[in-house]
């Protein structure tokens, strides 16, 4: 008599969830944000900011996407939700640190700003990936996105004041991200019409860095 149990379920390959429509467009705002993080090692902070608000604008696309497809399953969703996770952790995380110590010429005095930023994106996404919205349309806590938003918006500034002056402004400012990242305080989820906001201010922005770079 076969006392063998019933084969189990197969699981998906790795690489078949980067056919999925929102996963691919995470996947680009990802090399976005590789790109904004390679200027910024570079010195050439227009073209990272660049980047940066790019990785903004996929970031935001690919769950507009994701809620208007119908058709993905229950696995395409959660493995959507971790590689936004992720991905996001690198963008606002990651780029800003890198911002941060790439403008203060890699001086081991930014280093605890590097690190706080990076931990806080950490701690509110891990935070975010298991109690996830207070409500429909609340955040708890700077939601990341904000951060490249806000610095692409700062950076404006430079050249315009000392760079010394603008190194402090651009210190404060990290900690001050940091800190509402992970402070008890509500946030709105930015959606619906925001997102045709977040179109103009990209496009906006991409000019006036183009301007500065050509």
């Amino acid at each position: 008599m076969n006392m063998s149990s019933p084969e189990s379920p197969k699981n998906p390959s790795i690489l078949s969830f980067t056919k999925d429509l929102p996963n691919i467009c995470s996947l680009v705002g990802l090399f976005c944000a590789l790109l904004g993080i390679y200027y910024a090692f570079l010195g050439m902070f227009s073209a990272a900011m660049i980047g940066f608000i790019w990785a903004v604008f996929f970031d935001w696309s690919d769950g507009i996407i994701a809620r208007r497809m119908k058709d993905r399953n229950e696995d395409q969703k959660a493995f959507g939700g971790q590689l936004d996770s992720l991905i996001d952790l690198v963008s606002f995380g990651v780029g800003p640190a890198v911002v941060l110590l790439s403008y203060g010429k890699f001086s081991p005095w930014f280093l605890p700003g590097a690190f706080i930023i990076v931990a806080a994106i950490a701690i509110r996404l891990s935070y975010f990936n298991v109690f996830g919205l207070v409500d429909k349309s609340t955040y708890m806590g700077l939601a990341a996105d904000n951060n490249m938003i806000i610095l692409a918006f700062a950076f404006l500034f430079n050249g315009l004041i000392s760079q010394t002056a603008f190194t402090i402004v651009l210190y404060v400012l990290i900690l001050a991200l940091a800190f509402f990242n992970v402070a008890p305080v509500r946030t709105p989820k930015f959606d619906g019409r925001w997102y045709y906001a977040l179109i103009v201010y990209t496009l906006v922005l991409t000019v006036l860095y183009m301007r500065q770079l050509l």
